[in-house]
């Protein structure tokens, strides 16, 4: 099953704004901070998501990773603490 979202178009309203360099959730490394760009996730796993704190314009910052491909451990901007799957990870785009 395929969740992913495509990246929309830039539109001539955006021609000489610094483009923002997305990258998802699950490349950042132990004590990296970003914000949280897009959710491109089924409309179900993105309300999970903003339920719990993850949402568009929230910073979050990577704790650690556990071992083996295990959870990544994240704090938001908020104060939350959540362990994310390494897959669901991948589809949280942030901006560097």
């Amino acid at each position: 099953m395929d969740t992913a979202v495509p990246a929309p178009a830039p539109s001539l309203g955006d021609v000489g704004r610094t483009a923002v360099v997305e990258t998802p959730l699950s490349k950042l490394r132990d004590g990296q901070e970003s914000q949280v760009t897009r959710l491109a996730l089924s409309p179900e796993a993105a309300t999970y998501l903003r339920a719990v704190g993850i949402e568009e314009g929230v910073r979050v910052k990577v704790l650690r990773r556990a071992p083996l491909g295990g959870p990544l451990h994240v704090r938001t901007s908020s104060g939350a603490e959540l362990a994310l799957d390494q897959d669901l990870a991948r589809w949280i785009e942030v901006g560097r």
